[in-house]
């Protein structure tokens, strides 16, 4: 199951798409979907759990405690709206593709996908281009 809670002045328009979208990302890897919740919130509230729980005194788009067991995907996935417009601004997307993509870049951690180093991050920027045409097709 797939929810969605608003700590900030956001709401999504299209909750049923998304969820299918996000469930079917997860499908079509051999991943079943246990407990999501997106979390969306502003920069204080993520950076506050930043420093309380990962000790990193810095602003981030997306933090995601992993609740997978196996190949049941769950987990709760903090995402910054404030970041996510910055983010959109700085990489020339529009807001709703990276707000698409931070939304799945969290779930394909929950996949075993890594992005610490260069040849991690083109693994999971494919992964994430692919999940996104899903949806913007």
């Amino acid at each position: 199951m797939i929810e969605f809670n608003y700590e900030a002045d956001f709401k999504l328009t299209n909750e049923i798409k998304i969820a299918n979208w996000v469930e079917s990302c997860i499908e079509k890897n051999d991943f079943k979907v246990g407990e999501i919740n997106y979390i969306f919130c502003d920069d204080a509230y993520l950076h506050k759990l930043n420093i309380e729980f990962l000790q990193h005194d810095t602003y981030t788009d997306i933090i995601s405690f992993d609740n997978t067991l196996g190949t049941i995907i769950g987990g709760d996935i903090f995402i910054s709206i404030e970041r996510v417009a910055d983010n959109a601004a700085t990489y020339n997307s529009s807001f709703d593709v990276e707000l698409q993509r931070v939304m799945i870049h969290g779930v394909l951690h929950y996949m075993g996908y890594k992005d610490k180093t260069t040849d991690e991050k083109i693994i999971m920027r494919g992964k994430e281009d692919q999940c996104l045409m899903c949806l913007n097709n």
